[in-house]
This record gives C-alpha cells, sequence and structure tokens, in this order.
C-alpha cells in the first residue's frame, strides 16, 4: 500500500524521440514534480529504432534519453521524483542495462525496472501458426497472405506493469511500446492504490495522459489561436496534477513561456483521436464525457471522464520492409508556370519512363508566393532504379527542360523505406512482464472482463441554436481552431469552435460531404465523423489519405500536420452574427 496523498504531479518531457533534450532539466528544476514521464515512440519511431539496431545490435532505444538522465537522475533519486518512459523502444533490456552504467560511473545506484512482452518479431510465426491472422485493420488482408517481410511487430501494452515496478519500489521504469497515455496512468495507479475495475478513475487518467503525452502541443505549441499567447516562444512542458478520483488539473511550471487554457487541453485532447470511445489497452475512455474547466491562469482542471471495461484485444504496429524511394524537387519561377509545370513533368517523364518502370511515381505541384514547386518520388523494389539511375536520368533534363526551373533537392542515394500494418491481437496471447532490477520477472494479468453492455453516453444537442441572418465570406479560422495529424495511413482532424452559438453553425454547416469538397484528396476516400459537444467540437478521419503510413506515403505533408490550418484558411459563408465586430462591418 502506498503512502496516501491527494495529488500526483506528473510532468512530461519529451513528446517525440527529438523533442527539446533540456526539458528534462526544465521540469525537474523548474518546480516541485513527483513522476517524469516521457514518450518517444511513434509509429515511424520504430522503424527508425529498427535501422538503428541493424547498425549497432545493443542499440535500438533512444539514446538521447540517457543525455536527459545525465541532467537529471541524481536530483530524481534525491527527491524521490519517479521515471517513467517509453524510451526503451525495441531493447528496453539494453537501455535499462545502459542506464546502469551510466549511473554506477556517476555514483549513483538506482533501481531500474522495465517492461517487456510488447515485442512480437520472434513470436509470429507461433501466433500465426495459432490462428492469428494479423489482418490489416483497414483491408482485412492477413500478414501471411501479403507476402511481406516484417521487421518490426509492437503490441500496444497498458500501465499494469508500471505500476507494478513502482510498488516494487523501481525509481524508473523503462518501456517499449506501452500505449502513450499509460506513462501516467501507471504512476496514478500505484500513487492512489487504484483497482484493473476502477474504470472512470482509469479513464480520468487515460484522458490526462493523451493530454501530456505530446508535451509543449498542450502547452500553446502547435495551437491555432498562437497570436493571443504572451510568450509563445520555448513553451513549458505539461504537468498534470492527478486526483484520486482520476480528475486532474493541467498546468506548467510558473513563469514559463506557453499558456495553458480550454482550449490548448481541447485540441491536445482532439489530436490523433478516432472515435470519442477511446479504446487503451486496460479502459475505453469516453472523451464525450470529460468536462474543461479553466480554474486559473495556466490552471485547466479536465474531470468528468467515463470508462468503459478494457478491449479483449490489443493493437499491434506491424513495420515491413516496403523498397526504396528518392524524390527530386525543383522550383519553378517566372511567368507561365502552368506550362512550365508540363513542360517539366513530360520532360521527367520523357527521361524515366515514367510510371511503368516503377513501383509508384507520383509528381506533386506545390504552388508558391512566386512560382511552384514540383516534387517527384519514386518507389521501388530496386535499390539502384530508384537511386543513381533515377539520378542520372533527372540530372540529364538539366539543360533542355523549362526557363527559370532549378533543382532544390535531390540524392543518388536512394533511402529504404517501411509500410505500417496496423492489426490486432488478443491480449492474452501476449505475455506482458515486468523485470525488476534484481532480475525477478513478474507476470503482469490482464484486466477483468465484464459481460455487461456499456451505458450508452447521450451526445447533447448545442447548448444554444445556429444563428440565422446575413452571412459574410470570411475564413473558417475566425471561428474555429483545429489540430491534425496522422493515424497510420489515415489522417485525423479535430476542430472547436469558440463558442457555443459558433458549435451549433459548424456542427449543422460541416458535414462529410462538405468535408470531401474542402479537401479535394478526400474525395472517394471514407470519412469519419464524431460530434463531441462537450468540447465544441467535431473530429473527422479520413481514411487512407495518407496510404500506407508516414513512412511509405508521398503527400507533401505526410503525417497531415497541415491538414487543420488548411481548412482553417479556407473561405465560407458564415453568419455575421458570428463574426468578430471588425468583419461584420464587411
Amino acid at each position: 500500500m502506498t503512502q496516501r496523498r491527494d495529488t500526483l504531479r506528473i510532468a512530461n518531457c519529451s513528446g517525440f524521440y527529438g523533442d527539446r533534450l533540456a526539458a528534462a532539466r526544465e521540469m525537474v528544476e523548474g518546480g516541485p514534480i513527483d513522476v517524469l514521464t516521457g514518450d518517444y515512440l511513434a509509429e515511424l519511431t520504430m522503424l527508425l529504432l529498427w535501422k538503428a539496431r541493424q547498425r549497432d545490435p545493443a542499440g535500438g532505444y533512444a539514446v538521447s534519453f540517457l543525455a536527459q538522465m545525465g541532467d537529471v537522475l541524481g536530483t530524481c533519486l534525491e527527491r524521490g521524483i519517479k521515471v517513467v518512459v517509453n524510451a526503451g523502444g525495441l531493447n528496453p533490456a539494453g537501455l535499462a542495462a545502459k542506464l546502469g552504467e551510466l549511473a554506477a560511473l556517476a555514483g549513483l545506484n538506482p533501481s531500474v525496472a522495465y517492461v517487456e512482452g510488447d515485442d512480437l518479431i520472434g513470436r509470429l510465426p507461433e501466433l500465426q501458426a495459432q490462428g492469428h491472422r494479423f489482418a490489416h485493420l483497414a483491408t482485412g488482408r492477413s500478414l501471411a497472405d501479403a507476402g511481406v517481410r516484417p521487421v518490426t511487430a509492437n503490441a500496444y501494452l497498458g500501465a499494469w506493469g508500471i505500476t507494478q515496478a513502482l510498488r516494487a519500489g523501481a525509481d524508473v521504469v523503462i518501456c517499449g511500446r506501452v500505449t502513450d497515455a499509460s506513462l501516467v496512468v501507471g504512476p496514478a495507479a500505484w500513487a492512489f492504490d487504484w483497482a484493473p475495475g476502477d474504470w472512470d478513475r482509469l479513464a480520468g487518467a487515460v484522458t490526462a495522459g493523451h493530454i501530456i503525452e505530446c508535451g509543449a502541443q498542450a502547452t500553446g505549441g502547435n495551437y491555432s489561436f498562437f497570436t493571443e499567447i504572451e510568450r509563445p516562444v520555448h513553451p513549458g512542458f505539461p504537468i498534470a496534477e492527478m486526483r484520486p478520483d482520476g480528475s486532474a488539473v493541467i498546468t506548467k511550471h510558473e513563469g514559463t513561456a506557453g499558456a495553458v487554457t480550454v482550449e490548448t487541453v481541447t485540441a491536445q485532447l482532439l489530436y490523433e483521436i478516432d472515435r470519442p470511445a477511446y479504446l487503451n489497452p486496460d479502459v475505453v475512455t469516453r472523451f464525450d464525457t470529460v468536462t474543461l474547466e479553466q480554474l486559473g491562469p495556466d490552471r485547466v482542471l479536465v474531470s468528468g471522464a467515463r470508462g468503459e471495461p478494457a478491449p479483449d484485444t490489443l493493437k499491434v504496429c506491424v513495420n515491413h520492409h516496403g523498397g526504396y524511394r528518392n524524390t527530386a524537387t525543383f522550383v519553378l519561377t517566372g511567368p507561365d508556370i502552368e506550362a512550365k509545370a508540363r513542360f517539366a513533368e513530360a520532360s521527367l517523364l520523357d527521361a524515366t519512363g515514367g510510371p511503368e518502370r516503377f513501383g509508384t511515381y507520383d509528381v506533386h505541384l506545390e504552388p508558391t508566393a512566386s512560382g511552384a514547386r514540383l516534387t517527384l518520388t519514386v518507389k521501388d523494389a530496386d535499390k539502384d532504379k530508384a537511386g543513381r539511375a533515377l539520378f542520372s536520368a533527372v540530372v540529364g533534363t538539366g539543360l533542355s527542360t523549362a526557363p527559370g526551373l532549378h533543382m532544390e533537392h535531390f540524392s543518388p542515394k536512394a533511402t529504404e523505406y517501411g509500410v505500417h500494418w496496423p492489426a490486432l491481437v488478443p491480449a492474452e496471447a501476449v505475455r506482458h512482464e515486468v523485470v525488476l532490477h534484481d532480475g525477478t520477472r513478474v507476470p503482469v494479468p490482464r484486466p477483468p472482463s465484464s459481460a455487461a453492455a456499456p451505458e450508452p453516453v447521450a451526445v447533447p444537442a448545442p447548448a444554444v441554436p445556429a444563428p440565422g441572418g446575413p452571412t459574410v465570406r470570411a475564413p473558417l479560422g475566425l471561428l474555429v481552431g483545429a489540430r491534425s495529424g496522422d493515424k497510420g495511413g489515415d489522417a485525423n482532424v479535430g476542430l472547436w469552435a469558440r463558442s457555443d452559438a459558433a458549435y451549433a453553425w459548424l456542427r449543422d454547416w460541416l458535414d462529410v460531404e462538405r468535408l470531401r469538397a474542402l479537401v479535394p484528396e478526400a474525395a472517394g476516400l471514407r470519412v469519419s465523423r464524431w460530434e463531441l459537444a462537450n468540447l465544441r467540437a467535431l473530429n473527422f478521419v479520413v481514411h487512407g489519405l495518407l496510404g500506407e503510413g508516414v513512412a511509405a506515403s508521398t503527400r507533401p505533408d505526410p503525417q497531415a500536420k497541415g491538414l487543420g490550418e488548411h481548412l482553417r484558411a479556407l473561405e465560407a459563408d458564415i453568419p455575421a452574427a458570428l463574426l468578430p465586430a471588425p468583419r461584420r462591418e464587411e
């Protein structure tokens, strides 16, 4: 039993592998915290770590975490700050051992535990022989039928391994592919002695974990209304002040830049989600039940989250070898841009042999302020064909193509790329374990199942009706904020309104067909739409927009980070009553 406490201050110091290195020191030295967490993994990161491990079999983890611990480990041990991260990547045991070595050199002796069981790559033949198809979530095709070569396969584990490690006295818990929110759920369950069936409390912690998992995106980073933040540069990283009932206050260290408001929190809640029933290995969290309240400057209360029993399956991120890719980017300037683009594209087609010669041959034209940018991307199983052979063919057009064209980027070397393959596996097939500091292996039991059907959550109507009257042609972004991102080959975009009346209008106006009209690339693709009236928000998922995932996508924006701001820049016929006073005069 842990010592009773009223609040657990859980800080984040990393939202991705490559985030601000100084964030760990800033969070430890900037004010009181109880737990330091860091999220280093994404679907693309697993592929990058696999490549790193090909170069060094002892690697496969986020090496930047070691640099961060060099800054703060001694202070964390002195103050009793627990460290919980997923920096272990493909090799949690290797990172735990390396951290122990570096700690010993500094005269420190932390108790380091690590979580295993997520890595299924060595078990794939066994699991497939047992009848687990690893069917692609979008196509239904089995992994075996695809005839591909998987290089990584990791199940998304939950939080109870972290909780067990902390209950056993660990100072540092290193995980591989646990869900991002588990880094918060695990410490909260430890501190407040929650049980696996405490669905609402767990749901509250999942909500808080989702908010702070991407670091400064909760404190003003990538925020639509950044011009309203007094000090937007170098924002402080977020803290979740967890409470025993599962509610939390999202904040940051006093005096740091950025902001924590209902809207910065809303933006992050909408980031890279699907339906409002947010699946986690330990609980299904209903984001459409969450309430946000501004308590004071940089303090937002997150409460009311409802939880439903955990799913019986776990998501698995498989990456397989896709082939080789290369990209040539040209800048077109001067008059007659469209004609020049046609000329340049025809020249490239003539020189390279075009689509029939490559596995993928994609040409994209993007207008710029003074011309356009023409990008050719090819993918192929033959490394030389996508590399030196393509380079020679394209360079050979240099004196015989459109005037004013110059090359911005190209390489004679093709790069290997991977393809994301999302699948499910029964949770009972995964061997979730914790390895304690003394080498003891502790199995992690599954959360309890429930035969009872979850209670339906009513989606309330807007608090006020949509206004009528005259309309004004104006950018959607005057009324609406947005945040978008990738979910494998799908793109999500969440849009929230700044008032009840604006939400009522947005809800009525922006349906699936209108979104397709605003995003022509979505034509012919399946689009899902969900309402989150509690957040005055809509969430859309454009299925297949990113093709086979970030690493394989040929889009200029392969992670769909710009999709939300693109929508905000588009004009709509907006009721004049909703617009700020200066716009009404038009």
